[in-house]
C-alpha cells in the first residue's frame, strides 16, 4: 500500500492539500499480499513473549489468593479463628463482625453485575442506537443523582466527587457530540460482526464464569477485611491493595478475551466469512491456545497500563478540541497531549490485535500498530471515533448500578460499612460488565487494523461501510490539512514583516 502521513510535516501547503488524495488512492489500491502474510503469520509457530510479566502476574495471584483466604477464614463463623488479631491489636478501632455478614452482599452484587453485562450486550445487538444514547446521557444524570443523595446523607466528599464526575462527563459529551453519528456506525458494524460468531459469545460467557469464580474468593477475603476489628485506615489500605489486584486480574481476563476475539475476527475477514471453505479447522481453539500460552505474558503486561492511558487520552482530546484561541492554555494542553501520545505509542489497545495475529511482544505490537495507523492516515479516523469511550460509559454505568444495589442492601444492617461495600462493589460490577463489552471493542479494533493493513478486506465484508469509512477518513485528513494551512497563514505575516525589516 502507498504510505501517507496523517499530518504532513512539511510546511509546504501543496503537500497538505495532496494528503487526502493520496489517502484515497492508498485505500483503493490495497496490496493483496497483505492477506496472505497475515494468514501465514497467524498459523506460524510462536515464541513466548514477556515471560517476566507472566511470572509476576502468577506470583501476584498466588500471594493475593492466600491473603484473601486467610483474612476471610479468620472471621468465618467464628471471630478471630486464626488468632490474627494478636498482631493487629494496636490497629483495633471497630467492633468485629463475621465474614458471612458481608459475603452474601458481595454475591448479590456479582449477580447484578453479571446480569447487567449480558443485558447490555444483548440490547446493544438489537438496539444499538438507543443503547448508545443511554450510555452517553444516562451516566451524566446518574452521577448527578448520586451526588444529590450523598449531600443529603451528609457524605460531602462523595457528593463533591460525583458532582465533579458528572460535570466532566457533560463537558466530554459536549466536546464530542459531532462524532457520535460515526461512532454509532462503527459500533453497529462491530456488533453485526460478533453476532455472526456464536463461538465468540460462548468464550465471553466462559471467561465471565472464570471471573465469578475468582470474585468468590476475592469477595470472601474482602468481606473478612470489612468485618475485621482493624480501624478504618487499616481496612481501607487493605481494600485498596486488593482492589488494585482485582483491577489487574479483571483487565487481564478482559484483554485475553480481546485477543481471542481479535484472532477470530481477523480470520473471518481474511477468509471472507465464518462459513468459508478456506477457514482453518477449530479457529477458536487456535486463538485461545495462543492467548493463554505464548501471548499471555504480553496480555498481563499491557493490562497494567493501557486502560489508564487510554482514558486520559480521551479526556485530553475532548478538552483540547474546545479550547479555541487561548494560546497559553493550548500550549500547556499540547504539552500534556504530546506526552500522552508518546505513551500511547507503546501502550494502546490495538496492540492486542497484533498480538493475536503475529504473536509479538506487547511494546512491539503497540509500536507497530501505531506506526501503521500514522503511515496510512487511519490514525485521524481513530482519533475521531469515540466507540471505546461509549463502551466505557456503559461499563461505568453498570458498575455504579451494581454499587448502588450493594449500598442499599448494606445500609439496612451495617450502615457504618456502606462506603466500603459500595466502592468495592462498583469495581466488581465494572469488571463483569466490561467482560461483555470487550467483545464489541475487540471487533472495533480489529476492523481498524484490517482497514489499515488491507482495506479490501473491509470492502469485501461490507462495501457500504467501507465507503463510509473512506469518506470520513478523507474528511478528517482534509480537516487536518486545513488546520495546518491556517497555522501557516498566521505565521506568514510575521515572516513578511521580518523580511521587510531586514531589507
Amino acid at each position: 500500500m502507498n504510505q501517507i502521513q496523517s499530518l504532513p510535516s512539511s510546511p509546504d501547503s501543496d503537500s497538505m492539500t495532496t494528503a487526502p488524495q493520496s489517502a484515497g488512492q492508498s485505500h483503493v489500491s490495497a496490496d493483496s499480499g497483505n492477506s496472505l502474510s497475515m494468514e501465514t503469520a497467524f498459523g506460524d509457530s510462536r515464541h513466548w513473549q514477556d515471560v517476566f510479566w507472566l511470572g509476576i502476574f502468577l506470583l501476584h495471584l498466588i500471594l493475593v489468593g492466600l491473603a484473601l483466604g486467610v483474612l476471610g477464614l479468620n472471621r468465618f463463623r467464628k471471630k478471630d479463628r486464626l488468632n490474627i488479631d494478636q498482631y493487629t491489636n494496636r490497629f483495633i478501632g471497630n467492633q468485629a463482625d463475621l465474614t458471612e455478614d458481608y459475603w452474601p452482599l458481595y454475591a448479590i452484587a456479582a449477580a447484578v453485575g453479571t446480569v447487567l453485562g449480558w443485558a447490555w450486550l444483548l440490547l446493544l445487538g438489537s438496539r444499538a442506537n438507543q443503547m448508545m444514547k443511554i450510555s452517553v446521557h444516562i451516566l451524566t444524570t446518574y452521577l448527578a443523582v448520586l451526588s444529590v443523595f450523598c449531600f443529603w446523607d451528609k457524605l460531602v466528599f462523595w457528593g463533591v466527587a460525583f458532582a465533579i464526575g458528572s460535570g466532566l462527563q457533560f463537558l466530554y459529551i459536549i466536546s464530542v457530540i459531532d462524532r457520535l453519528p460515526f461512532t454509532m456506525l462503527v459500533l453497529q458494524r462491530a456488533v453485526k460482526m460478533v453476532w455472526k460468531l456464536p463461538d465468540v459469545m460462548r468464550i465471553a460467557c466462559v471467561f465471565m464464569v472464570i471471573m465469578c469464580l475468582w470474585l468468590a474468593l476475592w469477595s470472601f477475603g474482602a468481606a473478612g477485611v470489612v468485618a475485621s476489628s482493624i480501624g478504618d485506615g487499616g481496612r481501607w489500605w487493605l481494600l485498596v491493595v486488593f482492589s488494585v489486584s482485582l483491577f489487574w486480574t479483571g483487565a487481564v481476563l478482559c484483554n485475553t478475551v480481546h485477543v481471542i476475539v481479535s484472532g477470530m475476527v481477523f480470520l473471518v475477514l481474511i477468509h471472507g466469512g465464518p462459513e468459508a471453505a478456506s477457514m482453518p479447522r477449530d479457529p477458536l481453539l487456535q486463538s485461545l491456545r495462543y492467548a493463554v500460552t505464548t501471548s499471555f505474558g504480553s496480555i498481563c503486561y499491557g493490562s497494567l497500563f493501557t486502560a489508564a492511558i487510554r482514558t486520559l487520552r480521551w479526556e485530553i482530546r475532548g478538552f483540547r478540541s474546545k479550547i479555541g484561541n487561548n494560546e497559553c492554555l493550548l500550549c500547556c494542553v499540547d504539552f500534556v497531549f504530546h506526552l500522552v501520545e508518546t505513551l500511547v505509542r507503546f501502550f494502546n489497545k490495538y496492540a492486542y490485535v497484533q498480538i493475536a495475529v503475529y504473536g509479538k511482544s506487547f511494546n512491539h505490537s503497540a509500536r507497530d500498530a501505531w506506526e501503521l495507523f500514522q503511515s496510512t492516515g487511519v490514525e485521524a479516523l481513530i482519533g475521531y471515533d469515540c466507540s471505546g469511550a461509549v463502551l466505557l460509559m456503559g461499563t461505568l454505568l453498570g458498575g455504579l448500578i451494581t454499587g448502588t444495589c450493594a449500598v442499599i442492601l448494606t445500609r439496612i444492617k451495617h450502615s457504618d460499612r456502606v462506603i466500603m461495600m459500595g466502592s468495592t462493589s462498583v469495581l466488581m460490577g465494572m469488571i463483569l460488565v466490561g467482560l461483555a463489552m470487550v467483545v464489541v471493542e475487540s471487533a472495533v479494533t480489529s476492523i481498524y487494523i484490517c482497514y489499515a493493513e488491507d482495506p479490501l478486506l473491509i470492502h469485501r465484508w461490507d462495501p457500504e461501510f467501507f465507503n463510509q469509512m473512506s469518506e470520513t477518513l478523507h474528511e478528517r485528513l482534509q480537516y487536518r490539512s486545513s488546520q495546518g494551512t491556517q497555522v501557516l497563514n498566521r505565521n506568514r505575516p510575521v515572516d513578511h514583516i521580518q523580511e521587510m525589516t531586514s531589507v
